[in-house]
């Protein structure tokens, strides 16, 4: 007899198939897949015993513990203070501790869903050994019908309908987390980025000239209070370093510096090209660099993360994130990965003192896309 024949001998007809129990139906799924079930033994045969409360309550008890955690991940997320607070100021302590707190609450949420789901398999799914024989192709339409069947009668034997405690708190958990996610993914959509208008952030960034102060390019030595500004004579030629906005106005107030280095679409890359250098300017922007220094928006056109890397010999700014590369020989326009736009380019001069200033902000958005934005 071929394969094909037995098949055909133990398919029923459809009239069999409606007066079929459910038990039935699964065991015929499992005859369909060619599944031979050696060895299936509940956990819990006799059901309502000690041992079977014990091992409910436990189950139960970890998504109770992710559903509070995913309270208290809610409730830190909303209410804990996130505003910036400066070392040694009333609050610090507390706002330092927003991320901590959050990120804390957050895992611990999802670690214990995620270990009582490990804990009610091990604790309730019967010990079976099943043998099935390997088949090619896609399945027929009478075992895609068997199989919700074969599915219901998995959940049976576990005894998920009979646990209430446990079908609860598993769902509390998992609503929890879900309202949770919900709410972090709609809250950066509350904040109307353009209520300032002409002066929304995300036209304008630390580099904006303010009260007719000289904005100068500043190092970060590791230490907010100490002013290290650049010469054109402190780079050399084929090198890049990163450079902060600083005003005069700015000096002994720690809030203003740490802000400054801390902001972030500050960040940006001064770059030396070696003399004789061949350059294509980008349209409009022919004398936004002085002599060889080109300053470039650090934050990637992609997704915002630092174009951090710099390769001297092929003159390129590398995005470690997403292996995005941009020609710092050619306005920083992309060149290979998923970044479409250049990079931002700052306007800069050296001033009396020789010191290398900005001349104006970034005359266009930086960062990555946004529906406004019209380049």
């Amino acid at each position: 007899m071929t394969t094909s024949e037995s098949h055909q001998q133990r398919t029923p007809t459809a009239a069999e198939l409606e007066d079929m129990t459910p038990d039935e139906l699964a065991t015929l799924a499992a005859n369909l897949d060619d599944v031979v079930v050696v060895h299936n033994q509940r956990k819990f045969p006799i059901p309502g015993t000690r041992a079977e409360k014990r091992a409910e309550r436990a189950v139960a008890g970890w998504f109770i513990i992710s559903a509070l955690a995913g309270l208290a991940f809610l409730g830190s997320f909303l209410f804990w203070p996130w505003e910036y607070v400066a070392p040694g100021e009333p609050g610090y302590d507390l706002y330092a501790l927003y991320t901590p707190v959050v990120g804390g609450m957050f895992g611990l949420c999802v670690l214990a869903l995620g270990i009582g789901v490990i804990a009610y398999v091990k604790k309730f799914f019967p010990d079976e050994v099943s043998v099935q024989q390997r088949h090619d192709g896609a399945s027929d339409d009478l075992a895609r019908r068997t199989v919700m069947a074969q599915l219901a009668k998995a959940g049976k034997d576990v005894g998920i309908a009979r646990r209430s405690l446990i079908k609860r708190s598993a769902g509390a958990a998992a609503g929890v987390m879900g309202l949770g996610l919900g709410i972090a993914a709609v809250a950066p959509l509350v904040h109307n980025p353009w209520k300032e208008r002409e002066n929304s952030p995300l036209w304008h960034t630390g580099w904006r000239e303010t009260n007719g102060e000289v904005v100068y390019l500043r190092r970060d030595t590791g230490h907010p209070e100490e002013i290290s500004l650049v010469r054109p004579e402190d780079q050399e030629a084929g090198s890049m370093e990163t450079v902060f906005p600083f005003r005069e106005s700015e000096r002994g107030d720690e809030e203003a510096l740490l802000h400054a280095l801390r902001k972030s679409d500050n960040p940006v890359m001064l770059i030396r090209l070696r003399p004789g250098t061949h350059v294509i300017e980008r349209e409009g922007q022919e004398n936004f660099h002085y002599g060889d220094f080109y300053a470039f928006s650090k934050i990637c056109t992609h997704l915002g993360c630092p174009t951090s890397l710099y390769e001297a010999q092929t003159q390129r700014i590398l995005c470690p994130c997403h292996q995005s590369q941009f020609l710092a020989t050619e306005h920083a326009r992309p060149v290979f990965g998923p970044a479409t736009r250049a990079l931002p380019q700052l306007p800069i001069t050296v001033n009396d003192e020789g010191y290398l200033v900005a001349t104006s902000d970034f005359i266009e958005a930086i960062g990555p896309a946004f529906w406004e934005r019209k380049s």
